[in-house]
């Protein structure tokens, strides 16, 4: 065992990825699944059947107290008003420089108990950074990551499959909505209508005694619709093909959810970190935008590379990159200059020194 590996915390499910054959690699800090036999057969069985992620290396956080509201307000981008109890809602951690320190999801338990969902490898910054500005409002934050063991099972057998081990009606769960229940004879289990592959599904939270028990009952309730284990390389291309952001690739601390087409889950309508920054760049308009692009060349983009100009003028970066196993065509996400943001403008891609010809389209891919 390495160094690297020794020091990397695990899930309470790390050995069982282990018995299944599965291929582990570092991964924010933690022994993680990358996959377990094909990256494109486990793309495919969740586009089209069932499949189960461990995702439990994320983060959890409960901020609680008359004074929960006001925190989660100031510290996130969108309009947490506008939650009602067992709604969930994607926002952003904005900093103080213009850029993200992380995006997230809020849940709403009730009127004085919000839990947030934070990326793995943001998990002590985040907290940190929420309890910076805590100070002036007094909630009670509590870090609960170390706790629980998320399973996010996705596709368009999941819900049919999950319906078998619970009396909780899951078709009237709308989507960005969770209820708390039983599931497969365990109480206290958080069943959200969320997902980071576009394929439909739950994310169903429990703590790390029950994640055995719960993996176990998923796979036998779906084995007659094919359900898999998938990788995390697998949930990488499937949420590129939807054009979700990823935090460190599409998204950082040194850019704007205005410049990243995230303007959506960015509200004016309170005063949050650094809100006058953000209103004002969308007033006057971002030199930059993240957009989708096709190469139409062949060739495949990757993180980093650069984009170009006819002249082979770098004017961008790749921040994400894939062949879509879906679409069949290499896909991508990129800073360019706003002027060629609208879907139809080509650009191009530097790939081992070659420049191929690439075209901005809408999203999501698929």
């Amino acid at each position: 065992m390495s160094s690297e590996t020794a020091n990397l915390k695990s899930t309470a499910l790390s050995d069982l990825h282990i018995s299944l054959g599965a291929k582990m690699v570092p991964f924010a800090g933690f022994n993680m699944p990358v996959l377990y036999t094909n990256l494109i057969q486990e793309h495919h069985t969740v586009r089209n059947e069932v499949g189960v992620f461990d995702v439990s290396h994320m983060g959890e956080f409960y901020v609680e107290g008359p004074k929960a509201y006001d925190l989660v307000e100031y510290v996130t981008s969108n309009d947490v008003s506008t939650l009602s109890d067992g709604r969930v809602q994607y926002s952003c951690l904005p900093n103080e420089n213009g850029g993200i320190v992380d995006d997230l999801l809020v849940y709403r338990v009730n009127a004085e108990k919000y839990l947030l969902v934070v990326n793995a490898g943001n998990i002590d910054k985040d907290f940190a950074w929420i309890s910076k500005h805590n100070e002036k409002f007094g909630a009670t934050l509590s870090n609960h990551s170390d706790q629980y063991s998320l399973l996010a099972v996705q596709g368009p057998k999941a819900t049919a499959t999950l319906q078998k081990l619970t009396s909780v009606n899951l078709s009237e769960i709308p989507y960005y909505h969770f209820t708390i229940g039983e599931m497969a004879g365990i109480n206290d289990v958080i069943i959200s209508n969320t997902g980071y592959t576009g394929a439909g599904g739950f994310e169903i939270y429990i703590k790390n005694a029950d994640a055995r028990a719960m993996w176990d009952a998923i796979f036998t309730a779906g084995a007659d619709a094919g359900i898999k284990p998938i990788g995390l390389g697998a949930r990488d291309t499937l949420r590129l093909e939807k054009g979700f952001c990823l935090y460190g690739n599409d998204i950082d601390d040194t850019t704007s959810p205005i410049e990243a087409g995230l303007g959506w889950i960015t509200k004016f309508n309170h005063p949050f970190i650094n809100s006058d920054y953000h209103k004002q760049l969308k007033e006057n308009k971002p030199s930059k935008k993240l957009v989708g692009f096709k190469l139409i060349d062949k060739g495949i983009p990757r993180q980093h590379y650069p984009v170009c100009d006819e002249n082979g003028n770098p004017i961008g970066e790749v921040t994400s990159g894939t062949m879509s196993p879906t679409l069949n065509e290499a896909i991508g996400l990129a800073y360019v200059p706003s002027s060629l943001s609208t879907a139809g403008s080509t650009i191009f891609i530097e790939v081992r020194g070659k420049l191929l010809k690439g075209e901005v389209c809408k999203l999501p891919f698929f």
